[in-house]
């Protein structure tokens, strides 16, 4: 299953090159012509990269939630269940192909990073560190996508519940500090759980902004968002064929 998701690169170029040079827009375009940093203490390519890093894990998921509910309404998933498979294995391959292309997006941000100017001070046990937690969080981030792409059921409904991760996304602590911005909504941005993976990775990497003692939390909301959407993505696609 994951050998045919790979598959659909070398038919759609198109679709990884976007996926590739959007959030290298999103970096330049905050980087330059919308950053400033308010209340950030150092260099704020440093704050910034982290924190893109973090937002880009959060988008992009509308891909697998799409070629989901495609295989639904071509009769694809009736002829997987003819094979001899496991179940779930064709949302398993799915997401593994993802995080493939997940770990591709990453490299690729990290090195314009660099070449902006960004260092991983914490060496490299810390930017390994720091991408796990990326990748972790993408990883819940995705099944939470694959079971709302399964209760939607329709491609045309997919753009709809994707709309729903930009608050996550944008009310974060990925631009700018909280510190800099009013009461409550330093309150609601500290407490948006993205906001600890994107402290957390400043930390690993020894940025600005990082904090020690988000690094436990960064770990601990994804895996509680992968013990609920991931046995209830499991459960409505073997519901799907009674």
């Amino acid at each position: 299953m994951t050998r045919r998701e790979l598959a659909r690169w070398a038919r759609r170029p198109v679709q990884v090159a976007v996926a590739l040079v959007f959030p290298v827009m999103l970096l330049l375009m905050f980087g330059y012509l919308v950053g400033g940093g308010r209340d950030v203490r150092g260099d704020y390519v440093d704050y910034l990269v982290p924190g893109m890093l973090a937002l880009t894990m959060a988008f992009g998921l509308e891909g697998t939630m799409l070629a989901v509910t495609q295989d639904l309404n071509k009769g694809v998933i009736d002829r997987f269940r003819a094979m001899p498979m496991a179940d779930g294995a064709v949302l398993v391959g799915r997401s593994a192909a993802d995080i493939l292309q997940s770990a591709l997006v990453l490299a690729v941000l990290v090195g314009v990073g660099h070449a902006l100017g960004w260092r991983a001070h914490g060496g490299p046990g810390g930017l390994l560190g720091a991408l796990g937690l990326l990748l972790l969080f993408r990883f819940a981030m995705l099944w939470a996508g694959i079971h709302l792409a399964l209760l939607a059921g329709r491609p045309e409904l997919v753009q709809a519940v994707q709309i729903l991760v930009w608050p996550v996304g944008f009310l974060s602590n990925a631009f700018a500090a909280p510190d800099s911005m009013p009461g409550w909504l330093g309150t609601l941005v500290r407490w948006n759980p993205m906001s600890h993976t994107a402290t957390a990775v400043r930390d690993l990497v020894g940025g600005p902004g990082g904090e020690s003692g988000h690094v436990l939390p960064a770990v601990l909301w994804p895996l509680g968002l992968l013990a609920v959407f991931l046995p209830l993505a499991l459960r409505r696609f073997r519901g799907l064929s009674r």
